[in-house]
């Protein structure tokens, strides 16, 4: 692809902050993911803005703004739709400690662009001029498919932890090869990965197995360089190899660790997240048999765990995944398999004389192996003469 050739959607309410930004005396850039993007073919994605122009500046500029991240530069411009446009001031970094970072503003582009991770992500566009900047040949390594650390790779993951990670998301996600040094350096500082807060763990994961290309790459990567130990130990080598349509992060986690719920808990996931994966993890992964009794059987004795597991099992084995098939006619012609699917309630239990409590419990759960064994008898009439014929 000539890149030269290439314009990067900029939305006209985009152009219009820019515009006003030039014209009050402050260049003002595009930069961020979309323009990577708009590189690889895909210009569906509007820009952020890099700005010369102080926050405070960009405040007076424009009637409308929400301070979206101040101490780093960032204002958020909302246009007359109501729509965010991120506007961040050139800066560099003071301090950092490999999770927060002090930054200064006063400072050029290029000292801007110098101080960000990967030089895919270092190239800005000037849309009226339709005139590129990239001084650290991003364009160039996204030509070559390689993935490349700004300058000395293991000050910028000393700089910020979370590199390591974004790292692996880009590489799994772009399908890019980690340039030598610059996975050397993730490797040789993985260990570090783990003076970071679980939840932004949790969301490079998350964002991770939502956008890479093949899941088990992302996996791999996770493995091979050494976060994986940090923070999943659990992970094998077991992920299906093929690309996914349904990105449910539960569900591909419980197919790359065992057990999945640890990593949850880990990672301080949510209570529902937890709670499903722990489901997962009980089990039985899979039917006895693809008869549908066996399957009816299974879906009683895996509850709402059914869904998960069953697309577990289609992950794994594809159309060779039989029972899944099965699970599905089973609902579809609405044979029970749990209490609340008979046709005969706790207030006709009653009204035949069971008394409320633990009696009534078991009758309702002999009833229930009865309808799985024969979905015949799931009528009203069925079940209460059963209910009469055993003591």
């Amino acid at each position: 692809m000539n890149h030269d050739d290439v314009s990067p959607t900029v939305s006209p309410q985009a152009l219009a902050i820019l515009q006003t930004l030039e014209d009050a005396g402050y260049e003002t850039w595009c930069v961020g993911g979309a323009i990577r993007d708009a590189l690889l073919g895909d210009i569906g994605h509007d820009v952020d803005l890099a700005t010369a122009a102080t926050p405070d500046v960009v405040q007076r500029l424009f009637r409308r703004t929400v301070a979206v991240g101040i101490a780093h530069g960032t204002v958020g411009v909302l246009d007359a739709a109501g729509t965010l446009h991120e506007v961040t001031t050139f800066r560099r970094d003071v301090t950092t400690d490999g999770r927060h970072a002090v930054v200064a503003f006063g400072v050029s582009l290029d000292d801007d662009l110098a101080r960000r991770d990967f030089t895919i992500n270092a190239i800005a566009y000037h849309p009226p001029r339709h005139a590129w900047h990239d001084p650290f040949d991003g364009r160039g390594d996204l030509a070559r498919r390689l993935l490349r650390a700004v300058g000395d790779p293991a000050t910028r993951f000393r700089e910020d932890r979370l590199r390591i990670l974004r790292a692996l998301r880009f590489a799994a996600r772009l399908d890019l090869t980690i340039d030598p040094p610059t996975w050397l350096a993730a490797q040789a500082l993985a260990h570090d990965t783990g003076d970071l807060s679980a939840e932004r763990v949790l969301g490079e994961w998350v964002k991770g197995l939502k956008t890479a290309r093949a899941p088990a790459d992302l996996v791999r990567l996770w493995r091979e360089s050494g976060v994986a130990a940090v923070w999943m130990p659990e992970a094998t080598a077991s992920m299906p190899a093929g690309d996914l349509t349904r990105r449910d992060p539960v569900v591909l986690t419980a197919l790359a660790c065992a057990p999945g719920a640890t990593v949850w808990r880990r990672l301080k996931g949510s209570t529902p997240e937890i709670r499903r994966a722990e489901r997962i993890d009980a089990g039985p992964a899979e039917p006895a048999s693809a008869a549908p009794v066996d399957v009816r059987r299974w879906m009683q004795a895996v509850g709402p765990a059914a869904d998960d597991l069953a697309q577990m099992a289609t992950l794994r084995w594809g159309e060779a995944a039989l029972w899944p098939g099965v699970m599905a006619g089973v609902r579809a012609r609405g044979e029970a398999t749990s209490r609340g699917e008979l046709a005969l309630t706790g207030a006709d239990l009653i009204e035949a004389g069971v008394s409320p409590g633990p009696a009534m419990g078991e009758r309702l759960e002999r009833l229930l192996r009865a309808v799985i064994d024969d979905p015949a008898l799931n009528t009203r009439s069925a079940l209460l003469a059963l209910l009469r014929s055993t003591p």
